[in-house]
């Protein structure tokens, strides 16, 4: 099933695209690079894995759910298609998010494990356990509650790459809210076509971020996408907003406009918020988030995704195609949360994993272009998954730059976001992972929620550029325009068969 790998996302399957030149040589790419004996024998997934799931898929996808996720009201259904192509996975069970990614970590004894590891652009550090994301997460909850935000109420997050924006996302899904985070890099107007469309009724934002050696505003983006300062009789330029109220964490120091009565600073609000705060239960197809995806056409998509069936999909593929030991690993996504990828592995399935995770503010070249190997040798990152066009300007800066950091820590690498040639593939694996770690190159994309196609690295024996075969619960295929299976080799169109859990719910909206 090669084929399925030499897919572009998003497009048809075919012998060489003319989009990515670069992957002209993936047809006749012959090296394999098979796990070695002693990875395979530790690694979390066995070969037997996909009969098992070929067999009875919705009884293996129905164990992940049990064996992964806590349920406070256990489910007794699987899937109800009967409304195709709108599926229901775990309908009659009830959960929380945030309980699962923060709380049950901190019950069972291991609270004192660091769950983020912060890295800011000028140097500053922070190592947050899943005792103190409980209460700092808890303390969001209650000052976003403070501020009239329930459940269903969505919420938009227009922040850096702080851990405040992973707090202000659990604290939503604490309480049951469905947040919309918008990229942090998006205009005022992206921001405020956002807002309108989810109906949000608060933005949690900062005064700024940094970025490229400097600090860079926010909040002024937020004021524009508002109407400006609001006076007595409303917004300045008269455009109605459905927000109530801005929250505001002080990042950089920056000066920023303020509106009394509807700006709040972060910090205030939750050291006036208790610690202490039970996590709202909602159904299983309860929506957890919003995310825009600009599409092919019109105005941006809202992209939505629920609870049960997206934490399911999100913690096995997280475990399984990363192979990840939480007791061990340091993992890190160099994703933002603005982006799919930053939800689905940056704040869900690492911490739902009850992974230890990095997260850095800043880009790969600043303060120098070693920064990110400086950041994997100082922390002993383990796991790193990022994406082809950050692997290839590497490249440009040359060998000597990694060369002069410790990456003996790393055995697994990932790439996302677009396909990878094989040159970068090997050059990956040669120069980063010490010609000796797994590389598994991931297709999936907003609206599938997680990985779909991927090599399992205890398992696959890798082809350089190749994201190789469907993953164990997934049904895909490669057709002609007429629906017929194209032999091996042949181009065509990726098509995913069945349905699975962490597959979107619809367009806010306009489900």
């Amino acid at each position: 099933m090669d084929r399925i790998a030499d897919a572009a996302p998003g497009g048809p399957v075919t012998d060489a695209s003319p989009q990515n030149p670069a992957l002209d040589t993936l047809p006749t790419e012959v090296r394999r690079f098979p796990p070695s004996a002693e990875f395979a024998a530790q690694a979390n997934a066995h070969p037997e894995i996909y009969s098992w799931a070929a067999a009875d898929r919705l009884g293996f996808w129905a164990e992940q759910a049990r064996d992964l996720i806590t349920w406070s009201t256990p489910f007794t259904e699987v899937l109800d298609w009967s409304q195709a192509p709108v599926a229901r996975w775990f309908a009659d069970g009830r959960l929380n998010a945030c309980e699962n990614a923060v709380d049950r970590h901190v019950a069972a004894g291991r609270g004192d494990r660091a769950a983020l590891i912060f890295e800011g652009e000028p140097g500053d550090t922070r190592t947050i356990t899943y005792a103190d994301l409980q209460g700092e997460v808890s303390r969001a909850a209650n000052a976003m509650a403070a501020l009239g935000v329930g459940t269903g109420d969505r919420v938009a997050i227009y922040m850096p790459m702080i851990p405040e924006a992973v707090v202000a996302m659990l604290a939503c899904a604490r309480l049951g809210a469905v947040h919309s985070v918008v990229f942090g890099g998006f205009s005022a107007e992206a921001l405020r076509s956002r807002i309108d469309d989810a109906g949000a009724v608060l933005v949690v934002t900062a005064d700024g971020g940094y970025r490229r050696g400097g600090a860079s505003a926010l909040k002024p983006a937020v004021d524009e996408a508002l109407g400006g300062p609001v006076d007595a009789l409303g917004p300045i330029d008269g455009r109605a907003s459905t927000v109530k109220h801005v929250l505001v964490v002080r990042r950089t120091g920056q000066e920023v406009a303020w509106t009394a009565g509807r700006d709040v600073w972060w910090d205030e609000a939750l050291a006036a918020a208790s610690d202490q705060h039970e996590p709202v239960q909602v159904e299983a197809e309860h929506p957890l988030f919003i995310l825009y995806t600009s599409g092919t056409t019109g105005k941006p998509k809202g992209i939505f995704h629920t609870t049960g069936g997206y934490l399911t999909q999100v913690a096995y593929t997280h475990l399984n195609v990363f192979d990840l030991k939480p007791d061990t690993d340091v993992y890190w996504c160099t994703a933002d949360v603005g982006w799919i990828t930053g939800h689905s592995y940056v704040t869900y399935g690492p911490l739902v994993n009850g992974a230890t995770q990095v997260i850095y503010e800043g880009t790969p070249d600043t303060p120098h272009k070693g920064r990110w190997w400086e950041i994997v040798a100082k922390h002993k990152v383990s796991i790193l998954y990022t994406a082809p066009t950050a692997i290839r300007t590497c490249m440009k800066w040359g060998e000597d730059i990694p060369a002069r950091h410790d990456l003996t820590s790393l055995r697994v690498l990932g790439s996302v976001g677009e396909p990878i040639n094989p040159e970068a593939w090997t050059w990956y694996r040669r120069v980063i992972g010490g010609d000796r770690t797994p590389v598994v190159d991931t297709w999936w994309q907003t609206e599938t929620g997680a990985i779909m196609i991927s090599p399992l690295p205890g398992v696959t024996s890798a082809k350089p550029g190749s994201a190789q075969t469907p993953l164990p619960g997934i049904a895909a295929e490669v057709v002609d325009e007429e629906a017929n299976p194209v032999e091996n080799g042949q181009g065509g169109y990726l098509v995913l068969t069945e349905p699975w859990p962490a597959m979107l719910r619809g367009i806010w909206g306009d489900p």
